[in-house]
């Protein structure tokens, strides 16, 4: 399934400095929050990224190049980080969610078992399908999407209801995305710390990683 994950040259050209890190997650079992994933939110709020970060201004102006306004619709990374205390929601958000605060980076997450087709990152057209919580993208917006229409919006702004990561989740997919001047190196590291919380969470479980850096990939299993 990860082999098959694009990013549109549109974007690259809006960005040249993104990348991001595929991981995939094969027969996981989710559940909801325990002592165990508060106590990573804990952590990882503590440690969490400031708003005033160049990582998260990166984001912001990003926003600001396709024509949306990151003070109304954030980063997702920015909104989380405004957050605090960080949102209980299940094992693998939790997970997540604190590897994306400490971090400084968006990482989104995928239910592969709802998907049609693979993820792609675009730039809109503006009739894709979109589900009422989205709403319609507008025309050259940066958008996640699989054939049955927008996964996510405004880049990482609002994922749909329909591939949300839920305690019935299986096989997932992690997207953790990157601008300058977070590091590839440190994209690298985030992933090996999701990695770890999610085989914590099931030990058994098969993960596998993808780099997506610009016209080049690398897959690792």
């Amino acid at each position: 399934m990860i082999d098959d994950i694009r990013v549109d040259p549109a974007v690259t050209a809006l960005r040249p400095d993104f990348a991001v890190l595929v991981i995939g997650a094969y027969g996981l079992r989710n559940g909801p929050s325990d002592d165990r994933s508060r106590g990573w939110l804990a952590d990882a709020a503590a440690e969490a990224v400031p708003l005033d970060h160049e990582k998260i201004e990166a984001w912001r102006a990003a926003y600001r190049a396709f024509g949306a306004k990151p003070q109304r619709t954030r980063p997702s990374v920015d909104a989380l980080i405004r957050r605090m205390p960080l949102p209980e929601i299940n094992l693998v958000v939790d997970a997540y969610n604190a590897v994306s605060v400490r971090h400084g980076l968006p990482i989104g997450g995928e239910d592969l078992g709802r998907y049609e087709g693979h993820a792609r990152l675009v730039r809109a057209a503006g009739d894709e399908p979109s589900d009422e919580a989205l709403g319609d993208p507008e025309i050259g917006e940066v958008v996640w999407r699989d054939d049955a229409g927008v996964t996510c919006r405004r880049w990482n702004w609002r994922q749909c209801v329909r591939t949300r990561i839920t305690e019935e989740t299986v096989d997932a997919l992690f997207l953790l995305e990157r601008l300058e001047p977070l590091s590839l190196g440190e994209l690298d590291a985030a992933g090996a710390e999701l990695a770890g919380l999610l085989t914590a969470i099931t030990p058994e479980i098969r993960v596998e990683t993808r780099l997506i850096s610009g016209d080049a990939s690398v897959t690792m299993r």
